[in-house]
Parts: structure tokens; C-alpha cells; sequence
């Protein structure tokens, strides 16, 4: 589909700027990627373009420029923006301490009609829906269109605290179509007004921009629990730091921290204290918006969240637009369950994998069968790495997942041991003979054995799993480390101002701290892992 793009009256933006400023923005002649004007006092004014920012005049911005346009605007809300009437522009103010206005965000308002096709689909269900994205993304346009397709057929009321959907004055901007608007006197009564639409206006579909405050976010969860249908946006990047934002977890059902019985943290293979989701998500689905062209969509925040908080998140729905404003839907794809292997007649054989001073992890890998995994390709030849579906027993998902990440493996934690290509569990869960583990056995599984219920052990093992290079190594590399850290030591004891030390595990790190404390010199620990290293100085 090709979009239709409307420029919301570009010249009621421009006449309000002052004449060498307008100026220079007309003869750059850019209005399609424009996005905003800024004019700060004592600097140069500049304007925002969808892919830089240029410097318009070659003067700095005086107390009369801002006057300039102030004088030429509507009034300034609580919030500090205004409007341009029967336009979508938006106008933010910066203020100093004595309310004096010393700064201008002039952002242009474009109805964009066609934007919506992409979830469409989604909007249509009769589902509540958020939309998540950073500022600028294009989250409100989205929205604006959404109440445009949704009031064709049902009764929308807009909640809209800046103007900025319906546009500035008393009649809504004709990009909203049939859809009835209501404006808030101040943003702290945005909630007050949202309960006041259900109440009064009897709607089908409330459309509310920028959910920011606990109130809102209250507000949103009565209007969804009337079976009222809910569109909405907010600030985020994705799900995660939603479900992290104290203010706004509550939309996706908010997490709160549980305390579960030995069984049951077993059976998860986590900890007994765990988060859990509070409540149902106020939204049933829930958008991230990449880009203006590539949204993210989990169709079932409950699941998605859930999923989430045990380690092992959904992967969302993407759904992308072409250069030739075709969409394209990339649907998920659930992992195909593993059928379980054939009970082995070969006991498994233990080997262990000593590391200097502690023993670090065990592995118990059965004889050589027919029916077996593929072994993972190693990262030393440059090759992708096969994906390991990990059964963690006993061991926390979250930092396994965290692990992971920082290492840059594919290893994927599976809900069921059938699913899996090998169980880890820890030494007092393997001591016990647990019946997971003993099944794992018998089904020829690799298991390996932690020692505790850390990041580093879990580093460790996924090091050894993936046959990282430097973790064969270290052990037989401790010594060399060591007398390079004495000779460290000598040369700040000679008058050296501090010397660093190349980066080490935790384990070396440890020892190499013990040995400069012993010297009676100061070192510590700098950078993250896993190029974390100790420098040596003088007190």
C-alpha cells in the first residue's frame, strides 16, 4: 500500500518564526523530513531533519526571536506547550527559574493518512493496545490514524491532555475523522478525565497519548476491566523496560517478588524467591516500535511477561514496510518439542573438570552413541555457533540467560527436559540423585554439575560448553598470570606510578588482589567483563 503523507499546514508553522529564521528553512526546501525547529537563547537556531540536525542562521537567538514567536502562539498549558489553531504542531517552551521562556521546540505535526495498515488487523480485534517507542518514534501519529479507523465504526473518545492528537483549539483536527476529543485543563487531571469519558460519553474505544504517571496507569486499568477498549502509548524501548518502570509496570500486569515451596522451585528450576506477575495486563497487546517502518508485536502480554520473568522470553511477532509500502508479517515460530531419546545401556562416566584452587564444574557426559546432540561449532574457527537448548535443574534461568548474553552463546533454556540437548544442575541437587537427573542419565543426556548458583560458575560452564577460547587455558595460565603480577608488583615497588594488569577472570583477579594486598600496595578492579582487569598504584 502506498502511503499518502499530509503535511498538517507547514506555513502556519513557519509564519510564526522570525523572517530571516523562516527563511532559511524555506530555502532548504526539506519540509518532508523536517521535524522540528529549535531556538534556544544565546544559540544558533537549528532545525532537526529525520537524519541530521543543521544550523539554519549564522546569529544567535535573542531574547526578541523568542518573544517573536511566543507572542504569535496560543497559551502556554501547565506543561509548557501550545498550539497553533486547528493544526497539529506542537510548541514546548523551556522556562528559567522566574518563568521567563528561554527556549523553543518547535516540532511540525503531519497527518500521515495509510500508517495504520500495518496493525491494522490488530486494532480491529476489539483488544486493548499499547504502543511502545522512544520520543519521535511516530507512536502519536499511529495513534491519531487508529482513532480515525476505529470511529468509523464505533463510538472513540480522545483523551487529549496536549492537543497533540486532535490538534490545537476546540475543534478537533479533521485527522482524527468522526472520533469526539476531549482536552484536559491540566496534564495532573489527565486520569480524572479518562474515568470521566467512560462515565459520561458512554464510548466504545478510549485513545489516550502519553501514559507517564501511576494515576494514568490506574486510570487505564478501570477503563480496561469496564470492557472498554483501550489504545495507548508510552516512553520505552521494549517490553523488558516496561515491566522494570515501577511507574508503569502496572499496564503489563506488574511484577511482584514470591517465595515459592522447595517442590515447586525444583520443578522450575529457579530460586524460592522469584518474580511473578501481580495481576492481568491491563493491555492485550503490546507494540514496540523500532522504527517508523518495523514494529515488534506480542500478541499475549500475559504469556510474553510470564515467559519473561522465568528466562526464556517469546520471541515477538516483527512486522516491517518496504520501500514500496508493502507490509511484511515475520510470524514466531514455537520451537518444535524434542522427542526423548532412547534410554542408553551405557552408564554415564564422570570426568572432571578441575580449575586452579576450586573445583569449579564436573561434567558427565555419556559414551558415545548413534542418537546424540551435534556438538556446538567452536567459536575459534569463526563459524556460527549452533544453538544449545539448555535444561537448567535447580539453577536460576535468569542468570543462565544473563550468562548468555555477556558471553554472546546461543544457549536457549527449555521449560521441559524432553526439549533439551543438555541438563545443568548443581552439585547438591546431583548428590541427591534427583529423578530428573537420574532420567537424564539414562536417556544418555550430557549433564553438567555447578558448584554454586552464580553468573561466573554458569560463565564457566557455558565457556566449556561452547569451547570459548581462553577457557582451556586459564587453568594451565593461572602460574603465568601470577608472575606477571609479580612482576607488576616489582616495578611499582621500583617507582613505577601504577601498572595494569591484562584482563583476567574473577578467580585470578581474586588471586591477584591477595598477592598485591600482601606487597602492602593498593590495587583495584576496572572495565566489565570480560576485559575486567586490576591496576596496581601505590597508596
Amino acid at each position: 500500500m502506498t502511503r499518502r503523507q499530509i503535511t498538517d499546514d507547514l506555513d502556519a508553522l513557519l509564519s510564526v518564526l522570525p523572517k530571516d529564521i523562516e527563511s532559511a528553512v524555506r530555502e532548504r526546501n526539506n519540509s518532508g523530513d523536517l521535524l522540528e525547529v529549535i531556538l534556544d537563547l544565546g544559540r544558533v537556531p537549528t532545525s532537526r531533519l529525520t537524519t541530521e540536525e543543521v544550523v539554519l542562521v549564522d546569529r544567535e537567538v535573542s531574547h526578541e526571536d523568542i518573544q517573536y514567536v511566543v507572542e504569535r502562539l496560543g497559551d502556554f498549558d501547565e506543561d509548557n506547550r501550545a498550539g497553533i489553531e486547528r493544526t497539529l504542531h506542537r510548541i514546548s517552551g523551556i522556562r528559567n527559574r522566574r518563568g521567563d521562556v528561554v527556549g523553543l521546540t518547535l516540532r511540525v505535526g503531519r497527518a500521515v493518512y495509510g500508517t495504520i495498515d500495518i496493525i491494522q488487523d490488530l486494532i480491529e480485534e476489539g483488544k486493548s493496545l499499547l504502543l511502545l517507542g522512544r520520543p519521535g518514534v511516530g507512536k502519536t501519529t499511529l495513534l491519531r490514524e487508529a482513532a480515525r479507523i476505529l470511529a468509523e465504526n464505533n463510538r472513540v473518545v480522545i483523551v487529549d491532555t496536549s492537543n497533540e492528537i486532535g490538534g490545537d483549539g476546540d475543534v478537533p483536527h479533521p485527522a482524527v475523522g468522526r472520533a469526539r476529543r476531549m482536552q484536559v485543563t491540566t496534564p495532573s487531571r489527565q486520569h480524572e478525565v479518562m474515568i470521566e469519558a467512560v462515565e459520561n460519553h458512554n464510548p466504545e474505544v478510549i485513545v489516550i497519548d502519553e501514559i507517564g504517571r501511576e494515576l494514568e496507569a490506574m486510570a487505564a486499568r478501570t477503563i480496561a476491566e469496564r470492557g472498554v477498549q483501550l489504545i495507548g502509548t508510552a516512553h520505552g524501548n521494549n517490553l523488558e523496560n516496561l515491566m522494570i518502570n515501577p511507574t508503569l509496570s502496572d499496564l503489563v500486569g506488574g511484577i511482584e517478588s514470591v517465595t515459592l515451596s522447595d517442590e515447586e522451585a525444583r520443578r522450575r528450576g529457579t530460586q524460592k524467591t522469584v518474580l511473578e506477575r501481580r495481576s492481568p495486563p491491563t493491555f492485550d497487546v503490546l507494540i514496540e516500535i523500532q522504527t517508523r517502518d518495523q514494529l515488534a508485536v506480542h500478541r499475549d502480554v500475559a504469556a510474553s511477561v510470564d515467559a519473561m520473568l522465568r528466562g526464556y522470553p517469546l520471541v515477538p511477532e516483527i512486522r516491517s514496510r518496504d520501500e514500496k509500502g508493502e507490509v511484511h508479517v515475520q510470524k514466531t515460530v514455537e520451537p518444535a518439542r524434542k522427542p526423548a531419546r532412547t534410554t542408553s545401556t551405557t552408564g554415564p562416566r564422570r570426568r572432571e573438570l578441575a580449575m586452579p584452587g576450586e573445583e569449579a564444574y564436573a561434567r558427565i557426559a555419556s559414551e558415545p552413541r548413534e542418537v546424540g546432540i551435534a556438538p556446538a561449532a567452536p567459536a575459534r574457527n569463526g563459524a556460527r555457533m549452533q544453538t544449545v537448548r539448555v535444561y537448567p535443574y535447580g539453577v536460576a534461568r535468569n542468570r543462565l540467560v544473563n550468562a548468555a548474553k555477556r558471553l554472546g552463546v546461543p544457549a536457549v533454556p527449555m521449560k521441559e527436559p524432553g526439549e533439551a540437548d543438555v541438563l545443568v544442575t548443581l552439585r547438591s541437587y546431583y548428590r541427591k540423585r534427583q529423578r530428573a537427573i537420574v532420567d537424564a542419565e539414562q536417556r544418555g543426556m550430557p549433564v553438567y554439575v555447578l558448584r554454586a548458583n552464580t553468573v561466573s560458575q554458569m560463565e564457566r560452564f557455558l565457556i566449556g560448553l561452547f569451547d570459548l577460547p581462553g577457557a582451556a587455558e586459564e587453568a594451565g595460565s593461572v602460574e603465568e598470570q601470577m608472575r606477571s603480577t609479580q612482576q607488576a608488583i616489582n616495578a611499582v615497588l621500583n617507582g613505577e606510578r601504577w601498572v595494569e594488569l591484562p584482563p583476567a577472570s574473577s578467580y585470578v583477579r581474586r588471586l591477584q588482589h591477595e598477592l598485591v594486598q600482601q606487597s602492602k600496595l593498593v590495587s583495584h578492579s576496572y572495565g566489565k567483563e570480560p576485559n575486567r582487569r586490576v591496576r596496581i598504584f601505590r597508596e
